[in-house]
């Protein structure tokens, strides 16, 4: 176990992480929180990232203070993650307010709710 500092944004990521277990039933073991990446040798870091049974990611997940609007920044923030993770899923939160959008041949789609685990899976 490790303990870190309960700061506005790790409220959220806490919050949003146990919604995503407890009421959308993502499998724990299947969630990497502070996972790095390198995207044109700069080193990144994604809040967390969802894995399918392979071990493939199938979404990123983008964690905001609550006062953080969910801009077009932040899902530019995400698109660049996404440039070497190449998933069709996101979700991005400040805690009042959550985004999912999938990944189309146009840009993306964004969902009316959080998808479930398999439809993440699920090979498009």
């Amino acid at each position: 176990m490790k303990f870190v500092r309960l700061t506005p944004e790790e409220w959220v990521r806490q919050t949003i992480l146990h919604a995503l277990v407890e009421q959308y039933a993502y499998p724990p073991s299947r969630i990497a929180v502070e996972y790095s990446i390198e995207v044109a040798d700069l080193k990144k870091r994604c809040d967390a990232v969802i894995f399918d049974g392979r071990l493939r990611p199938v979404c990123i997940v983008e964690f905001k203070r609550e006062e953080v609007a969910l801009t077009q920044k932040v899902q530019d923030q995400v698109a660049v993650y996404n440039r070497k993770l190449k998933v069709n899923y996101f979700i991005i939160s400040n805690g009042r307010q959550m985004l999912a959008a999938k990944l189309t041949e146009t840009g993306y789609e964004y969902l009316q709710q959080v998808p479930s685990y398999e439809l993440l899976c699920q090979k498009n």
